[in-house]
């Protein structure tokens, strides 16, 4: 006899019952803490739906409109809560539809479960309908996968699935489960995963590299940080902190780095790479000494590899050691968790100050603030700027806002001018790059974090990629505030056909439909703005509203964004215009 309802997790994880692996599934999930998934039904995954609708008082099922939507959603639970994201798909073309959504999480390093039906083990080669090898297509693409072909082996593989996604380097993880090992019934009892047998998630921090690393940082004239990712998954915003403080050390962050310091603070230069701030990307190639803290040195950051920080020691702090001397050779690599390795590292990190290395970034900043940041913010043109609109957004949302950007100019703007008060307020794709992420991420950042102001960030383009999820935002109910920033243009590949291309705009240029009437169509509150004097209440009524709304602005059709770093020069070769 089937229990259609569990009294708690304690009761979950000790009783034998016999059940089917539908069952087993869902029971799985529920005893790994899993409140909200993702996803859209098929035949290969029937079963575990219909078990899904028998325990749906103790998980939510979210039916999203696209299945890259479902894997896009469940990364924004994940990166607004720090849990893990879960997502489900069928077979076939159900789970080919999640590979884009789990390549972006692989290389941004989102723990997510995804699991997918799969055709009854005995067709498995013979092409049978909706049958595809989803383990051999994501296996590039994921931290780990599996197939089970039975049901006893069901609830082993999803422990180890949520054990691997969120240990050490988090990462994606697909679980491919056919249907005869849903309908199969067995003898279930679950254990959570406790660890791998060679898998050896979070590196023992050396001593003698924290050693060497404060060495080198106590005695440097002009020592620069840059943090990633790693702080946050790390959950060591406050150790990072205290280090920059103790030590005085000027600090620049890559784009998901972003939000682990607040904007605000006095030590906070701005941000690295491609579209960051002139000072941290000049001084790159001055300080004496570089300290990379989370981050992978992706080319985004470093541009040309022969020509990035040449003149520094370089000390390289990653869970992954994978990525020490992957792309940059360093000089002292500290492995491990970072809350861990910054907390030894502050222990031996001397009192300090370095006012006159400092100065030299502001006085960088001055230049970058007359020449792009105040035509940016206050421009003297008639047109609209995509910076006014961060700016107002932040001026009603008091910096504490989450930001959820999908790809593009508006993507660089948004990091660039939107205030950061509060961890985990930046959200976007930032290793992959893709198009179509913010609409989607956004509905799962507000679900995962429903007393949080959550702002999607979208360009007239990305926006159209997943506007079908408008859809879920309506029948959910998700007070998510869309901003969709038109330009009428394939805005960032625009900019470089300006610039490199002699204005020749191949495919770039949009015919949009009418943005508001669509919203509308979903029961959305929507507005229109093409004047600087409606910007501020627009942006005030979306802000005050208590359910989703969504605001277009419509922007200069041809502004570029700077500064910028051409791709393949060095970072000293950043233009102002």
């Amino acid at each position: 006899m089937k229990t259609q309802t569990i009294n708690n997790k304690q009761e979950l994880a000790e009783e034998t019952q016999r059940i089917t692996g539908s069952e087993a599934i869902v029971r799985s999930l529920i005893a790994e803490g899993v409140d909200i998934l993702y996803g859209y039904p098929g035949g290969a995954i029937m079963p575990v739906y219909d078990e899904l609708y028998k325990f749906q008082d103790q998980i939510h099922h979210v039916l999203t409109r696209h299945e890259q939507g479902a894997a896009h959603a469940a990364q924004g639970y994940a990166r607004i809560s720090g849990k893990v994201g879960v997502a489900m798909a069928t077979s076939g073309p159900g789970a080919t539809n999640l590979i884009t959504g789990i390549a972006d999480a692989q290389i941004d390093s989102t723990p997510l479960v995804c699991i997918t039906g799969q055709v009854f083990s005995h067709l498995l080669g013979s092409d049978a309908f909706q049958e595809t090898d989803i383990v051999g297509i994501s296996t590039p693409v994921t931290k780990w996968n599996c197939q089970v072909t039975a049901a006893e082996d069901i609830p082993d593989a999803i422990a180890k699935a949520f054990y691997i996604a969120r240990s050490g380097r988090p990462g994606p993880v697909l679980v491919d489960i056919t249907k005869d090992a849903q309908v199969t019934e067995f003898d279930f009892k679950y254990k959570k995963c406790k660890g791998v047998r060679s898998y050896n998630p979070v590196p023992k921090t050396s001593q003698e590299a924290i050693n060497a690393a404060a060495e080198l940082i106590n005695n440097a004239k002009k020592p620069m940080i840059v943090w990633g990712q790693g702080v946050i998954l790390g959950q060591a915003e406050d150790e990072l902190k205290a280090v920059i403080e103790k030590a005085g050390i000027p600090a620049a962050w890559t784009i998901l780095g972003a939000s682990a310091i607040p904007t605000s603070h006095p030590l906070n230069i701005g941000m690295v790479g491609m579209h960051g701030n002139y000072a941290p990307n000049l001084k790159t190639n001055e300080c004496d000494v570089l300290i990379a803290i989370g981050m992978r040195f992706d080319d985004r950051v470093t541009g040309r590899l022969d020509a990035y920080a040449k003149q520094a020691k370089i000390i390289h702090f990653d869970i992954d050691p994978a990525e020490i001397n992957k792309n940059v050779k360093v000089d002292v690599p500290v492995l491990g968790d970072s809350k861990e390795s910054l907390g030894m590292l502050l222990e031996a990190l001397n009192q300090n100050s370095h006012e006159a290395w400092l100065q030299e970034f502001k006085d960088l900043y001055a230049i970058e603030f007359e020449k792009v940041i105040k035509d940016d913010l206050t421009p003297a043109k008639e047109g609209l700027t995509m910076g006014e609109v961060l700016k107002q957004i932040n001026i009603e949302s008091k910096g504490n806002a989450a930001i959820v950007s999908d790809v593009g100019q508006h993507q660089m703007i948004a990091c660039r001018y939107a205030d950061f008060n509060v961890t985990k307020s930046n959200i976007t794709s930032g290793g992959l790059g893709t198009m179509g992420f913010a609409l989607p991420a956004a509905i799962g950042a507000k679900m995962a974090a429903p007393n949080r102001e959550v702002v999607a960030i979208i360009g007239d383009g990305g926006y159209q990629m997943n506007i079908q999820e408008l859809g879920t935002i309506f029948q959910q109910k998700v007070p998510v505030k869309i901003v969709v920033l038109n330009n009428e243009f394939l805005g960032m590949v625009r900019q470089w056909q300006q610039l490199f291309f002699d204005k020749r705009y191949a495919s770039t240029e949009m015919t949009n439909p009418d943005f508001v009437t669509i919203a509308k169509g979903y029961s959305i509150e929507g507005k229109r703005v093409t004047k600087r004097e409606e910007l501020a209440d627009a942006v005030k009524e979306m802000i005050a509203s208590k359910e989703s709304y969504f605001l277009e602005v419509c922007v200069e059709k041809e502004d570029n964004v700077f500064p910028m770093i051409p791709s393949g020069a060095s970072v000293s070769d950043i233009r102002l215009s």
